[in-house]
């Protein structure tokens, strides 16, 4: 009878643990999916177009409430606690005009919000006919024939997004003004990088806010 007792209740001990467990995994799979859906998102830099800022292989979080939260299947978007402002960071989705077309996300700073007027000379931003001061941009050569671009006008919903690294970016000189619908989020820090020439980590990238 102790033996049989004895093994009952090990055996109820292991269902609990096992529900106890499941429960675990559960909650933070819901936990892991609503932070993704509502407040943060992770995002991999592909390619060099935000340079020296962002480089490829650096791996950051992006805050998604922000801007206001796009609700998951639907066109809503909940009020956010600020707008975009000159000087972010933005992960967005690239404004493809086919809808057919696979949805990508890019990364760009936004230069001009609605009612500014943007213009380039000679690679020189200026923002309602004032000089702006960018010294994290890059000049690779050659340079592109959207060097003088505009001046143009940022409508009412709208930015206007350039990459750091100027002369190797496709941005609103190339593809026009972006929707705010559009937007993921702002970029906050790098939680890490990966140099894929050297195979190594990038040690003094993690943890890097991005500014």
């Amino acid at each position: 009878m102790a033996k049989r007792g004895t093994s009952s209740k090990r055996a109820a001990q292991r269902k609990a643990y096992f529900r106890d467990f499941v429960e675990t995994v559960v909650t933070a799979v819901v936990l892991a999916l609503v932070l993704r859906a509502f407040v943060v998102q992770t995002f991999r830099i592909p390619s060099g177009s935000m340079e020296d800022t962002l480089l490829v292989g650096d791996f950051l979080i992006v805050n998604k409430f922000i801007y206001g939260i796009k609700v998951p299947f639907t066109d809503i978007r909940l009020r956010g606690i600020r707008e975009p402002a000159r000087g972010d960071v933005i992960v967005f989705e690239y404004p493809n005009p086919d809808p057919r077309a696979k949805k990508e996300n890019y990364v760009k700073r936004c230069v001009g919000v609605p009612g500014d007027i943007v213009e380039l000379k000679n690679n020189v931003l200026y923002v309602n006919d004032e000089r702006v001061d960018e010294e994290f941009i890059k000049l690779k050569p050659p340079t592109p024939r959207w060097a003088d671009f505009g001046p143009v006008k940022v409508p009412d919903g709208s930015l206007f997004m350039l990459g750091d690294n100027r002369n190797w970016s496709a941005d609103s000189r190339d593809w026009g003004f972006l929707d705010i619908g559009r937007l993921k989020g702002k970029a906050l820090l790098i939680y890490w990088s990966w140099d894929g020439t050297l195979k190594r980590p990038r040690g003094d990238r993690i943890f890097d806010l991005i500014r």
